[in-house]
């Protein structure tokens, strides 16, 4: 191709393309001005600038609102890219800008200046600060709880198992045993309360084994024990008989209350013969009683009958003596016969024919 006359490579530098301004680099009217910055440099500026992270500021420097950064950044970035005068344009400062740019890019652990954070992450900073202060200040206290928590914790597991346990059929009823019955037939009792086998041993039916017990006279009371893993004890307390009531031909063994034990055509041996006035009813009968049950057993062996018209009269009659025991009334029954038998074992009885301990205070002897 043929070159125009007058063209001569070697005769002029060829003409570089001027650097595009920034438009947030403010002006400077004042100031001469600047050379000229080749595009590349400008290029490697502008990397360097968007690679650079912001520097901390001093202790006592002033912080800079968030708007004027990208100024301040774009100033510092032109300030630092504008070449020193040489023949040779575009060598040095582009090697300076790039050893700038690494020296910076080496500390990049380096954390940026709290004046350049978004109000959001200020914020969630605070925040953060605020929970570290707290835990540190709860650190005591939760250290303090901490053995209430755990022994809470032991003990509900502790009642969740047993709970469990309790109402699983691993401990349901396999077994009814009967205690303290001698009147009344085990083996009657056991066959009755049979619809509570296989129960859990806490689900046993306490209102139907009451209806089961309550059709038999004998008993006084009862209660119900569990014997894991699988037995229901039944502790009976029968009705004590204190004597027997005549009614012609008939005796009737009856307790304290007045229940029916045993009736029988035939005179029952072992327990006194009761003539009270009224019945099992009235006031001599309750005093009669209480008198019987208050002697101790081998004196208790000693007495034929007790007579009482009314709850003040009450007299003894002895089985191997002729006297008679004047009573009283059944106030002091168990000092009355602690005095009567230190009496007894004091005398003989054979040769006595009456003991009064209605004063406790002055037993006589006649």
């Amino acid at each position: 191709m043929k070159r125009p006359d007058g063209f001569d490579p070697a005769a002029s530098p060829r003409p570089e393309r001027q650097a595009r301004p920034s438009a947030s680099a403010p002006v400077d009217r004042a100031a001469a001005p600047a050379e000229p910055v080749t595009e590349q440099e400008t290029d490697v500026i502008e990397l360097d600038a968007a690679r650079l992270r912001p520097k901390r500021s001093g202790a006592g420097a002033p912080s800079q609102p968030s708007g004027s950064r990208s100024k301040s950044k774009s100033k510092s970035a032109s300030a630092s890219s504008t070449p020193a005068p040489s023949s040779k344009v575009g060598a040095k400062p582009a090697a300076t800008s790039s050893a700038s740019a690494t020296a910076t890019l080496e500390r990049p652990d380096e954390p940026e200046d709290e004046a350049f954070l978004t109000p959001r992450e200020a914020a969630k900073l605070r925040r953060r600060h605020e929970r570290q202060e707290i835990r540190r200040f709860t650190a005591r206290k939760r250290g303090r709880h901490r053995p209430w928590v755990i022994a809470a914790a032991i003990l509900g597991v502790l009642i969740v198992v047993s709970l469990a346990g309790a109402y699983s059929p691993l401990l349901a009823v396999r077994s009814i045993e009967v205690v303290g019955a001698s009147r009344v037939n085990q083996a009657e009792i056991t066959e009755a309360l049979s619809d509570q086998l296989g129960r859990p041993l806490a689900l046993v039916d306490a209102g139907a084994v009451k209806a089961v017990l309550v059709g038999y006279p004998l008993i006084a009371s009862y209660s119900l024990e569990s014997q894991p893993p699988s037995t229901l004890v039944v502790r009976i307390v029968e009705r004590e008989p204190v004597g027997v009531l005549q009614s012609g031909s008939v005796y009737t063994l009856v307790d304290a209350a007045g229940v029916t034990i045993e009736r029988s055509d035939q005179p029952i041996a072992g327990y006194p013969t009761l003539m009270v006035t009224g019945g099992p009813t009235s006031k001599g009968f309750v005093a009669a009683a209480a008198v019987i049950r208050a002697l101790p057993a081998d004196l208790r062996a000693r007495v034929a009958s007790v007579s009482a018209s009314t709850a003040d009269d009450v007299t003894l009659t002895l089985v191997d003596s002729p006297a008679e025991v004047v009573w009283g009334s059944a106030e002091d029954s168990v000092l009355k016969a602690r005095i009567l038998a230190t009496t007894m074992a004091a005398t003989d009885p054979s040769q006595v024919n009456q003991y009064d301990v209605s004063s406790p205070s002055a037993a006589i002897v006649r």
